[in-house]
């Protein structure tokens, strides 16, 4: 590792020591560096692994209930998928010189590499984009990656591979999405297709947004198909890659550009809701599939915070406090990751048997998306303001707190 690199993580103060503030609130001595610490955590066994073209052989695949034969096909573009899909708006972002310069930028070239690397058919680390089923959800969420950093991860990549990796989505084609959030993976797909500059399948997108726009259930919540499921895919999936088909789309059509503001607003609403869930310890309902994405849940109140959109009275102060500890609470619990620095099934620490048959290591990496805020640059309000109390850590002090109110 660089030196200026370990010289800056090193420095996220105690790394688990939280200060008082004035306001009561626990605030990290840096909590941008902690969270540069986990992101560098997450990404250097996948990345440097996938550029080096050993990924395969390095990651374990932890299975709790699946067949690890047929969880091992699919894996290994899970982990690379859902982490760049988290850490592309950072990569993305301009960052003044120093030492978390010098880590994105190494960030930066191993992404490309490993982006080359997956996609050449002569590689041992050449990655499954069409055979079986899951690969449509991780080209999904690798299309969500190049639309939220394009000058990173697409045009600045050579033309053999930016040949190859538009090859490799658009061959993800041949699998049908069954009725639910899956059809937002197509649409994520000839999104980015579209953005490429290659063809894309307008009906495709059409199919998706229509549906979920039926499938809209009231106050900010979206059925996952007709009917409402209690869990967090409305923030693992479905609003983020909404928004993002709907926001990205839009320079190749207007076609639906009028759904876009009411999308925008049902997720602030979602967002609201997002930061009354975090406890005042950073804990938060274990309820519903895939819990063991950990902070991955938060991904609506993330992105709400990275495009500006968090609805009043929410701050970005008191969102980036609330996050922080969520985050620490989930992502620092003994057991989370293994002696290697691969990350092991469970929500807090390592529990197996929170892991349905379709989890496995690969698809852990999608925690991620939960340091989309780290594109804000650091002198952004996000990071420099004051520290402040969240909702429940108010209101179970005791303070007197305006009512919750339905969209």
């Amino acid at each position: 590792m660089h030196t200026n690199r370990r010289a800056l993580l090193k420095s996220a103060g105690a790394l688990g020591v939280a200060v008082q503030t004035s306001s009561g609130a626990p605030r990290f001595a840096d909590d941008r560096a902690y969270w540069l610490r986990l992101l560098e955590r997450l990404g250097e066994p996948v990345l440097g692994n996938l550029s080096r073209g050993t990924l395969k052989n390095a990651m374990p695949v932890e299975c709790s209930g699946g067949n690890q034969t047929e969880r091992r096909r699919y894996a290994h573009l899970e982990a690379f998928a859902r982490l760049l899909a988290g850490i592309a708006p950072w990569l993305e972002t301009r960052l003044d010189p120093g030492p978390e310069h010098d880590l994105q930028q190494h960030c930066r070239e191993l992404a490309r590499q490993a982006l080359s690397v997956a996609t050449d058919p002569g590689s041992p680390d050449f990655l499954n984009f069409n055979e079986g089923a899951q690969p449509l959800v991780d080209c999904g969420f690798l299309a969500q990656a190049l639309v939220r950093a394009p000058g990173e991860l697409w045009r600045k990549l050579d033309a053999g591979a930016q040949r190859r990796l538009a090859a490799a989505l658009a061959s993800s084609r041949s699998i049908v999405p069954g009725q639910s959030n899956w059809l937002l993976f197509s649409a994520m797909v000839e999104t980015a297709l579209a953005a490429m500059g290659e063809r894309w399948d307008a009906l495709r997108i059409d199919y998706a947004v229509r549906k979920i726009e039926d499938w809209y259930l009231g106050d900010g919540v979206y059925g996952d198909g007709p009917q409402f499921h209690w869990d967090y895919y409305n923030s693992f999936v479905i609003q983020p890659m909404l928004l993002d088909t709907l926001r990205n789309i839009a320079a190749h059509s207007d076609r639906w550009n009028a759904l876009l503001a009411g999308v925008q607003a049902r997720a602030r609403r979602y967002a609201a809701i997002q930061e009354r869930l975090i406890g005042p310890d950073g804990s938060f309902p274990p309820v519903g599939r895939s819990i063991a994405y950990r902070c991955g849940a938060f991904q609506v109140l993330a992105q709400a915070a990275l495009l500006g959109e968090l609805p009043p009275p929410l701050t970005p102060p008191r969102v980036r406090c609330a996050m922080t500890v969520m985050v620490r609470r989930v992502m620092d619990a003994p057991g989370t990751f293994d002696e290697r620095g691969w990350l092991r099934i469970g929500l807090c620490g390592h529990q197996p048997h929170l892991g349905e048959s379709y989890i496995s290591t690969g698809s852990l990496y999608l925690c991620s998306v939960a340091l989309l805020p780290l594109a804000l640059p650091p002198p952004d309000p996000f990071w420099a303001g004051a520290a402040e109390d969240w909702t429940s850590r108010r209101i179970w002090a005791g303070l007197d707190m305006p009512a919750d109110h339905a969209l």
